[in-house]
């Protein structure tokens, strides 16, 4: 089961009609077209294209396991009083003084470039059911950090 929010699931949804919609049919063409240059046996196109298929299928079905046991949050009945999932936490790294912000999502909604980390990474498990003003230290693979809790914020 992966929790997740509304915003998280219906990207997954999307990215599963294209992938069934778009690729799917894209991927039985370029093996009619393989099929098509000759003798099965020797044809490298041809098991490319199957090869490729197969990676196709699978990485659907694992799609639709995921939307299966998903769950959905509520975010109105979240509370903004501990880390959770789906906080936003602005935190002072008290090493270096530099702030960053990082909500904390699902493994398939995780962006670092949106500011968005899985619930399964260190510093977010580091983080759960703290509260403003909190100072962690957290394991890294580079270390140990000390992070002070700021602001939670849904």
């Amino acid at each position: 089961m992966s929790y997740m929010s509304q915003e998280g699931y219906d990207k997954l949804v999307a990215e599963l009609v294209r992938l069934e919609s778009v690729e799917r049919p894209k991927a039985s063409a370029a093996i009619a077209e393989a099929r098509d240059k000759g003798d099965l046996s020797e044809n490298s196109e041809y098991d490319a294209a199957k090869e490729a298929q197969a990676h196709l299928e699978d990485k659907i079905n694992r799609l639709k396991v995921t939307i299966a046991e998903a769950k959905i949050v509520d975010t109105s009945r979240l509370s903004a009083d501990a880390v959770q999932i789906l906080s936003k936490v602005e935190m002072t790294n008290l090493t270096t003084k530099t702030k960053m912000t990082y909500t904390i999502v699902s493994e398939n909604e995780a962006n670092l470039r949106e500011g968005k980390i899985s619930i399964k990474t260190p510093i977010a498990q580091g983080l759960l059911n703290k509260k403003v003003g909190d100072e962690v230290e957290i394991q890294i693979p580079r270390g140990t950090i000390k992070l002070r809790i700021d602001k939670i914020s849904i």
